[in-house]
């Protein structure tokens, strides 16, 4: 069972009550949110609820709620270098956070079932690659979406180290969705109304914890009557020479850029906030559609209310006192200026900025 969380202004906002709520609970996955915004993956004119926790749908275009995404985040146990496969992979905000952990050397696929989705997550991905400053603040492997019904995977497809499903799984498709899995892998999967956490631990042996009550659509399935064929997943290929020398020069750059920086360089001051409402997690006893998910909400009680009168005054207090401005210009993006001040003719020094722009 899981607990509301309050709205936040913005996205680092809702970093810190995803966190207060213990539905973040490790750096790793804390640095890759707030690294994403999540509001960046939302049309015009509805990015005022990007920062709710609630699901999001707008024709065949869905963002589950932000909670959601934090528990499956924690429960696929990310590492560098792993293999993940994503099905229902959407407009790819959950793979491109993926790409911040597993690094350049892991490997991050995504299958899609509507052919405007999977452009859209495209547009989306060169959008992060082109302008995020996030971008050159990890080492990414970037996602590759394929168009497909993730029912119709080619037999012969290779196995995965980790596995997200994005839709409801029916029970008899559970061991269609083990044997995508490596020997010591996770899948992570909503099926009987429970977002549930399985461990491959032998060929033919798995373990199984349920992590949240859920309910997600169920998996579209396809029939073969119409002559589709078994879809291909990407080939797992090998990085080229000049693909191995800018990853590590990109790597030997940031960690001059760390160790110039550490010396001299002052604590960045944290721009102060007003109070945010006091949180208590609380057990559910009520849910509500939105969308195609089952989202909890918390039943009112004598105490919720006073928690809420208390947070009114302090947020009344806070109002009263204008915020004060640091001065502090923007934060400068120094691999950028490392690479830009190199004695390297003007293609070498944009290849190794990935034709960023800025």
């Amino acid at each position: 069972m899981g607990g509301a969380v309050s709205a936040g202004e913005d996205n680092d906002d809702l970093i810190d009550n995803l966190k207060e709520a213990q539905y973040i609970r490790t750096e790793k996955v804390e640095q890759a949110f707030r690294a994403i915004d999540r509001g960046d993956y939302y049309l015009e004119g509805y990015r005022d609820n990007a920062y709710k926790d609630l699901a999001w749908k707008h024709g065949n275009i869905h963002l589950s709620a932000p909670c959601i995404y934090s528990e499956v985040m924690e429960a696929l146990k990310l590492q560098q270098g792993l293999s993940f496969l994503n099905l229902g992979s959407g407009t790819g905000y959950l793979s491109t956070m993926v790409g911040l952990i597993i690094g350049p050397f892991g490997v991050n696929h995504g299958v899609e079932l509507h052919s405007d989705v999977v452009e859209y997550a495209r547009e989306k991905l060169e959008d992060f690659i082109k302008n995020s400053d996030s971008f050159d603040k990890f080492e990414f492997c970037e996602p590759n979406f394929v168009v497909g019904n993730c029912l119709e995977i080619s037999s012969d497809s290779h196995q995965y180290d980790r596995i997200y499903c994005g839709a409801g799984v029916q029970k008899d498709h559970e061991n269609y969705m083990k044997i995508l899995l490596k020997v010591g892998g996770i899948l992570v999967m909503p099926i009987e109304d429970q977002l549930t956490q399985i461990t491959r631990t032998g060929q033919s042996t798995w373990e199984s914890k349920n992590i949240l009550a859920v309910s997600f659509a169920p998996l579209v399935q396809q029939s073969r009557t119409d002559g589709s064929k078994p879809i291909k997943l990407p080939p797992i290929s090998v990085r080229t020479l000049q693909d191995l020398s800018r990853i590590y020069i990109r790597r030997t750059l940031r960690t001059l850029v760390e160790e110039e920086t550490q010396g001299h360089s002052t604590p960045p001051r944290v721009q102060p906030k007003r109070k945010r409402r006091r949180y208590r997690r609380r057990r559910i006893n009520t849910y509500v559609f939105v969308g195609n998910q089952l989202m909890p909400q918390p039943a009112e009680s004598e105490e919720d209310e006073r928690i809420d009168e208390d947070g009114r005054e302090e947020e009344e207090k806070d109002c009263g006192e204008p915020l004060k401005q640091d001065g502090h210009e923007p934060q400068q993006n120094l691999l950028r200026s490392k690479i830009l001040t190199l004695p390297l003719p003007e293609s070498l020094k944009a290849y190794l900025l990935y034709y960023r722009e800025k």
